[in-house]
Order: structure tokens, then C-alpha cells, then sequence
């Protein structure tokens, strides 16, 4: 079994497991491009959306500093509570540092690399700690909806539905772009990590 890409212990969400290396390969290598939602509550307000907060949300979706290199762009917004209340969260056990000075909010954050604790480098460099992180999707890059958690409570799993199989069998099939820039995942080179 291989695990198309990597959480961190402090990590929590959606982890594809497969016996197919190839699958693995192409869902995890940044040739490929393909989109990782994270949902990550951080240590102050983002949801402000003026002022530092968001010249962070600009800094992110441009690319940050992160180990010497600059991070892909990638897609960022803080999140609602309309969001937050939709989505119904479990809570994270054990739960999170609570400081009663500082607030905190939620941010979306959509990577197509994954490098070694990329997103906790991503939000300290900004200047909003990561307090909680959940890789909530992954996209296919078919135009077809990302697989997700829809369903899935912590701890839980299931096999791919008849329809998933077939779109992750597609996926398989198709040429890799090339390299679009260095891989950035570690020693071996290879992406996925995000956490």
C-alpha cells in the first residue's frame, strides 16, 4: 500500500491509500499539478480581510519564502463561519493550544506541491501560526468534483466508489506535462507532504 501523499502526526483529513505506485506517483509529484485543499485555523485574525491580514492572504497566493525557496502560488481565502458551520467540523482531539488573548481564525489554502510542513512554513512566514490543519480535498484535474471527506468521520475509511475507481484508473493513463519547476519534496524529490 502507498499513501499518495503525507500527514504529519499533528495533521488531520483526506489520505488516499493505494496499491497502484504509479497512481501514488502521479497524484504526488508537482509535474502534475494537482490541487490539495487544506483548511488550517491560525493563531489571529484573518478574516479582518484589511490591513495585515490581507497582505498574508496576498503573500500566499503569491508564493512565500519557505526553507530558502519560493513556495508555487496557491489559492487562499479566510474562511466564514457560514463556511465553518456548513462544513461541521468534529472536534480535534487532543484539542488545540487556547490562549483567551489571542483569536483565531480559519483560512482555505489550496497547494499544488507539498513539501516537508509546507502550509505550517507557509502561515508562520505570514505571521499566522498554524494551530489546526485538515487536508479537506483533493482534485483530479479531470473537471470533475474533488474527492473530499463528504462523510467521512475521523478515523474512518472506505474504498473508492465504482465512479472514483474509474476516474482514478483515467488518471493513470495520462503523460506527465513535465517538470514545471523543482519538485520540493524532500530528499527523494517527491511532492505531497502540504502538512
Amino acid at each position: 500500500m502507498y499513501a499518495a501523499g503525507r500527514l504529519d502526526a499533528d495533521s488531520e483529513g483526506l489520505l488516499l491509500l493505494t496499491d497502484q505506485g504509479r497512481l501514488q506517483q502521479r497524484l504526488t509529484d508537482p509535474a502534475f499539478g494537482h490541487w490539495r485543499r487544506y483548511w488550517v485555523q491560525v493563531e489571529g485574525n484573518l478574516s479582518a480581510g484589511e490591513g495585515p491580514a490581507e497582505a498574508a492572504i496576498s503573500q500566499l497566493r503569491s508564493g512565500v519564502m519557505v526553507q530558502g525557496q519560493r513556495t508555487r502560488p496557491a489559492r487562499a481565502r479566510a474562511l466564514s463561519a457560514t463556511d465553518l458551520a456548513t462544513a461541521d467540523l468534529p472536534e480535534r482531539h487532543p484539542p488545540i493550544r487556547y490562549r483567551v488573548q489571542v483569536p483565531t481564525s480559519w483560512l482555505e489554502l489550496d497547494l499544488r506541491e507539498g513539501r516537508n510542513r509546507q502550509v505550517r512554513r507557509m502561515t508562520a512566514a505570514v505571521g499566522y501560526p498554524t494551530l489546526r490543519l485538515i487536508r479537506m480535498a483533493i482534485d483530479l484535474m479531470d473537471g470533475q468534483p474533488p474527492l473530499d471527506l463528504r462523510e467521512l468521520a475521523p478515523g474512518q475509511w472506505r474504498p473508492a466508489s465504482a465512479c472514483e475507481d474509474q476516474r482514478l484508473r483515467q488518471l493513470q493513463g495520462r503523460h506527465s506535462p513535465g517538470r514545471g519547476g523543482r519538485a520540493g519534496g524532500g530528499k527523494s524529490g517527491r511532492g505531497g507532504a502540504g502538512g
